[in-house]
């Protein structure tokens, strides 16, 4: 047993003498770093921002590994006066910020409670005039309630399909938002 930990002692302190011997200090690594840095140049990089990912005006990047040969070349046609007018400069997209995303929701949100508001309102009147109706015994009275009634049902369908039309405008406001990688809480 005292052998074979001697042994396992003895056999650790040799290999931590010899990792040691073959390591390199921080200084000669440095010293390398500094001297690879030299050997490139001063070539600067190009750095890249936020306004860079979202203009998409950067050119594609190509392959670095050849493809095959294109083909001949079709001679282009003549300029024309008309294809060669430059484009008029398109505005700027409006930044998307926490304000912009806050508003757009709250719009479509506010917009949507109030289609529902008509909506109950309507299902009330529709309500009243049947009501109404069944209480009217003139028949001419019972005509005009009944088309009126009527009405009512058909600007309450009309409102019923508004609500279906905002709710998915909603759903894909969130949805572009999501896609945007909006935060959350910029929706709420």
């Amino acid at each position: 047993m005292r052998k074979s930990l001697l042994a396992a002692v003895c056999l650790a302190v040799t290999l931590e003498g010899v990792s040691m011997s073959a390591a390199q200090s921080l200084a000669d690594v440095a010293r390398a770093e500094a001297a690879r840095r030299k050997a490139l140049g001063n070539t600067p990089s190009k750095t890249y921002t936020n306004d860079d990912l979202r203009g998409g005006n950067a050119a594609p990047t190509t392959p670095d590994t050849p493809t095959a040969a294109p083909a001949a070349p079709s001679p282009a046609p003549a300029a024309t006066p008309e294809t060669t007018a430059p484009q008029p400069p398109q505005p700027p997209e409006r930044p998307q910020d926490e304000k912009y995303w806050r508003n757009r929701i709250t719009v479509a949100r506010e917009a949507l409670q109030r289609s529902q508001a008509f909506f109950d309102a309507l299902q009330s009147h529709i309500n009243g005039l049947y009501t109404e109706f069944v209480a009217m015994g003139d028949p001419y009275q019972r005509a005009v309630i009944e088309k009126k009634r009527f009405e009512a049902i058909a600007e309450q369908d009309r409102v019923k399909a508004d609500i279906a039309q905002q709710t998915k405008a909603i759903a894909a406001i969130e949805d572009e938002a999501r896609r945007a990688s909006v935060p959350a809480g910029w929706l709420r």
